[in-house]
């Protein structure tokens, strides 16, 4: 298979990348420069070091021509804090370009796609009475990807990849996990947390998962979630990670909904909003965010292997503590 995949040299894209390439599939990437000078790019990706903005739809039919599959591992994530309204961030970066792409895709005969998406549009099918497609403006972004992605189902076959929490990391690229870190580095006596948890896969098996897809032409929605582990289960690999030693307490929801009225208070006073409404975040955090073992049947028999999920939050965490002694030996995530 010859694969156009944008995103190429970021954590997910590059994994990608990777597990294709050692299955003798073809890759050529259009990514961000730089590259962290610890990324490992195998030599047999044709790397395209640009902003997709600044190259012509001419242009890019002429790289995307000859292709058999087109893949999006860029956007935002729910990380985004801007100016309100947000949304419009979101869909200049996971929404607009896929527009793009898909008319190019299309155009140039490209018969596969595949689409990084989240969980979350997953859990907006499991949980509809939360109505989480109506509000939040990353998870509203994720979830008209995939339908834009899906509208383009009577021509090609479409995959969009419902990724969970992922960990692992790419040295010298700015780690996900470093909120999570700072988070836990302002409390001192004990970490307070909500009762809830959530499904996760580590870098490597969205690489295998994304290859198997891909050769087994799989359509539609795909929720993804391979361990599944409570918040307290979670942060006790995190604070091995941190060298933390105190206890972890459930905080009451009630106390959970105040602490985030003040946060969002704030953001209010500063005209900034996060991707993710605060109001309404209490409701996904007491929960069990579990995908149902029926949805997930087809991909687990087709073979995703076991992982080391403990040595992979480890990792992430050690390089989001390096990252925030000094930032200056990483490259920053960007939105342009």
């Amino acid at each position: 298979m010859k694969v156009f995949l944008i995103g190429g040299t970021g954590l997910l894209g590059l994994s990608i990348a990777k597990k294709l390439i050692e299955h003798e599939h073809e890759v050529t990437t259009i990514a961000l420069p730089p590259i962290p000078s610890q990324a490992e790019i195998p030599s047999e990706m044709k790397v395209i070091l640009s902003n997709f903005n600044d190259i012509s739809d001419s242009e890019l039919m002429n790289l995307m021509q000859n292709h058999d599959i087109f893949v999006f591992a860029a956007g935002i994530d729910d990380r985004i804090q801007g100016k309100s309204p947000i949304y419009e961030m979101y869909y200049q970066y996971n929404i607009a370009p896929l527009k793009r792409f898909l008319r190019l895709a299309k155009y140039t005969g490209i018969k596969q796609i595949m689409i990084l998406g989240s969980y979350f549009s997953y859990f907006d099918r499991l949980w509809s009475n939360l109505h989480l497609s109506d509000d939040p403006p990353y998870i509203r972004s994720r979830i008209e990807q995939s339908k834009l992605a899906m509208s383009y189902s009577d021509s090609m076959i479409v995959s969009v990849l419902e990724l969970p929490y992922i960990f692992g990391a790419q040295k010298g690229r700015e780690p996900v996990w470093t909120f999570l870190v700072k988070q836990l580095q302002k409390m001192k006596l004990a970490t307070f947390y909500p009762k809830g948890g959530t499904t996760m896969v580590t870098v490597d098996q969205v690489g295998v998962i994304a290859r198997i897809v891909l050769e087994n032409k799989l359509s539609g929605n795909i929720p993804v979630g391979y361990y599944d582990l409570t918040w307290k289960e979670m942060l006790a690999i995190v604070h091995k990670g941190m060298h933390l030693h105190r206890p972890i307490i459930t905080l009451p929801k009630w106390i959970y909904k105040i602490v985030l009225k003040r946060i969002n208070r704030s953001f209010h006073r500063q005209g900034f909003e996060s991707g993710l409404n605060l109001l309404k975040l209490e409701q996904i955090m007491y929960r069990n965010a579990f995908i149902e073992s029926e949805d997930r049947k087809e991909l687990m028999q087709l073979g995703i292997p076991d992982d080391d999920i403990e040595r992979a939050i480890e990792e992430s965490i050690r390089l989001s503590i390096d990252f925030l002694k000094d930032e200056t030996n990483f490259v920053r995530m960007k939105t342009n």
